[in-house]
């Protein structure tokens, strides 16, 4: 169940917050405040909370409202703001003083996008303002920030699964010695080349865990290939990485490039610990809202 502070909903919960509203709006009836306050402090609850998920069972909604005293109208049902960005209507209310990114914009709930829509239909420029600084605050100026300051996990629960792919490489580039033995299979430490294929796979597994605002994903997929560069003494690597799921998987890719090129030097660094490594850099990407991107 969401409440708003700006609602104004105090511990009596005889206002008609913002949640409960959605649920109507998406059910097609109009309730009075005289209507929900007639209602059980239960009742109440139960359409704040029905409003606050992303999908709304709208027979629970009217079931509830057509109980209420009055019992609540029928009209046309009305959906949420659309999530790819916000309308330029809502954008003219807010003014410059008051940007919402596209990025900031999709990270949000249904709900939240509803209740800035909603209240700035109102034309309530202290409560806009309210609505703003509590749902978009410093957000505006990163989606991994919280409105009110410090860093957060954007939501991705609303967007739709859909194949994501991307690319990453890398390259150690190290003295002779070292590259003799990489390459004569010599190193003391075992199979560099295998070792490193295998440290990548655990590193594309384990980025939620390594990078603070990545998302756990169920990887379908992750190819590692390094390929010995007898010119440039170089070991090159290359990564690519899938899955079907929310977010994509340039982290994944890059964190597994990176990974294997650290265990290239650690296996070799008795040989040559002047090694340099990279660059390392995405040069792929399909999938998701934002586009293709390719190097």
């Amino acid at each position: 169940m969401k409440l708003f502070r700006f609602d104004g909903v105090d511990a009596a919960f005889d206002l008609l917050p913002l949640a409960a509203r959605r649920a109507l709006d998406h059910a097609g009836r109009k309730l009075s405040l005289e209507g929900f306050r007639s209602l059980s402090r239960s009742e109440r609850e139960e359409l704040v909370e029905l409003g606050s998920r992303s999908e709304i069972d709208g027979e629970r909604v009217s079931a509830i409202a057509l109980g209420a005293s009055p019992p609540a109208q029928s009209m046309q049902p009305s959906g949420d703001p659309a999530a790819a960005a916000p309308a330029d209507d809502l954008l003219a209310v807010l003014g410059d003083a008051r940007p919402i990114p596209a990025g900031t914009w999709s990270a949000l709930s249904p709900l939240e996008r509803y209740a800035l829509a909603k209240v700035a239909r109102s034309k309530n420029v202290e409560r806009l303002e309210q609505a703003y600084a509590e749902i978009i605050g410093q957000s505006a100026f990163s989606s991994h920030v919280a409105p009110e300051g410090g860093v957060r996990m954007v939501g991705v629960a609303g967007k739709q699964p859909s194949l994501r792919r991307a690319e990453a490489q890398s390259r150690v580039s190290m003295n002779s010695e070292a590259f003799e033995r990489v390459s004569h299979h010599s190193a003391p430490k075992g199979d560099v080349l295998g070792t490193a294929r295998v440290a990548a796979v655990m590193a594309a597994k384990r980025t939620s865990e390594l990078i603070p605002l990545c998302h756990p994903l169920s990887l379908t997929k992750v190819d590692v290939a390094l390929t010995l560069d007898v010119a440039t003494r170089a070991v090159d690597i290359g990564v690519v990485v899938e899955c079907f799921d929310r977010t994509g998987v340039e982290m994944e890719a890059l964190t597994a490039a990176s990974v294997a090129a650290l265990t290239v030097y650690d296996m070799l660094k008795a040989f040559d610990r002047g090694m340099e490594i990279g660059p390392t850099r995405l040069t792929q990407k399909s999938g998701g809202r934002s586009g293709d991107y390719a190097r």
